[in-house]
């Protein structure tokens, strides 16, 4: 039996992962900060949190690190940790450098230390892009990243590039664009307009807050993304892969698509809120998968209307 290690296991992400993981016949290993005191709700959400087990580790801590790659000794490992909010990013910029490349640099190092024979997976971003104007970003589009997360991932990108040139690990980056599920904090502005229009929608007479909405985004399903990870674990060489639907929308047109889906007319509920514009941001963001539908076999099957559809259908059962 395969043993996988999920870095960040109680995100939306990782708890995806779990499911999909322990479907293919793995042994798998979580990790949060403090597993004793983690309520892992997204993995109870998925009803797999009895089958997880669950480890404590620091990925800013080299030992901490060292240790748990020592005991679990697993066949792979998932580095989707670290902080994952770009709005964030701009008020903890310390703390985001540090636990997305430093966590990163101390994971490779870590596998590098140990010699086992460990295949890792890092969770880039498309936020690394920065504007991609039509024409879509595919594994050749210089980064320009315009937030502290996205230099973060940047960081993190080339240090798992270098170690795969230098210490020939088994090493690669996802750079993912958007993807969403119901088990987004409300924290990320998808969930946070799917929970108000429901909301409304029973009867809140509370107005939604936004900042720019005529931002536009490749968004997608999450269960199908982290799909895409494992097959980047599976290739017989380790690269790079765009992870995306192919198609952009604005943040208004998911706006509408949301409030339509419950019967309401957005601008009826909506504001626009000055506080909530960031320093900088990234007007168009949308990625070409040519590559990933080429050599790992896969390719997004919802688009954003159906995300906004499986979110909406989620919510409203849950209230």
């Amino acid at each position: 039996m395969k043993k996988a290690l999920v870095c960040g296991v109680s995100g939306q992400d990782g708890a995806y992962l779990a499911r999909l993981l322990l479907r293919e016949g793995y042994e798998v290993y979580g990790t949060s900060r403090d597993a004793q005191s983690s309520h892992f709700s997204n993995l109870r959400a998925l009803k797999i949190r009895d089958e997880v087990k669950v480890v404590s580790m620091a990925l800013t801590d080299f030992r901490s690190v060292l240790q748990i790659l020592s005991r679990v000794q697993p066949n792979e490992v998932y580095n989707l940790a670290g902080q994952s909010s770009v709005g964030l990013s701009f008020q903890q910029p310390v703390e985001t450098l540090e636990s997305i490349a430093t966590g990163t640099l101390n994971l490779l190092e870590a596998i590098r230390f140990t010699s086992l024979p460990i295949k890792m997976y890092n969770a880039g971003s498309s936020e690394c892009f920065g504007n991609t104007e039509a024409r879509g970003a595919d594994e050749t589009t210089p980064f320009r990243p315009r937030s502290p997360y996205a230099v973060a991932k940047a960081a993190a990108f080339w240090e798992v590039a270098n170690y795969r040139e230098a210490y020939d690990l088994f090493a690669c980056s996802g750079i993912l664009f958007n993807h969403e599920s119901p088990l987004r904090p409300e924290r990320f502005v998808t969930k946070k307009i799917i929970a108000a229009a429901c909301r409304i929608a029973k009867g809140s007479k509370e107005k939604l807050h936004l900042g720019n909405i005529t931002i536009r985004r490749d968004w997608g399903w999450a269960a199908e993304y982290v799909e895409a990870m494992w097959r980047m674990l599976q290739q017989e060489k380790a690269d790079d892969f765009v992870i995306a639907s192919g198609s952009a929308f604005s943040l208004e047109e998911f706006v509408e698509e949301a409030f339509s889906s419950v019967q309401l007319d957005w601008k009826d509920s909506v504001l626009t809120d000055p506080d909530l514009l960031r320093p900088t941001d990234i007007a168009f963001g949308v990625g070409n998968p040519t590559k990933a539908r080429r050599l790992l076999g896969w390719e997004a099957e919802n688009s954003m209307r159906n995300v906004v559809k499986m979110m909406i259908d989620e919510e409203m059962a849950k209230a």
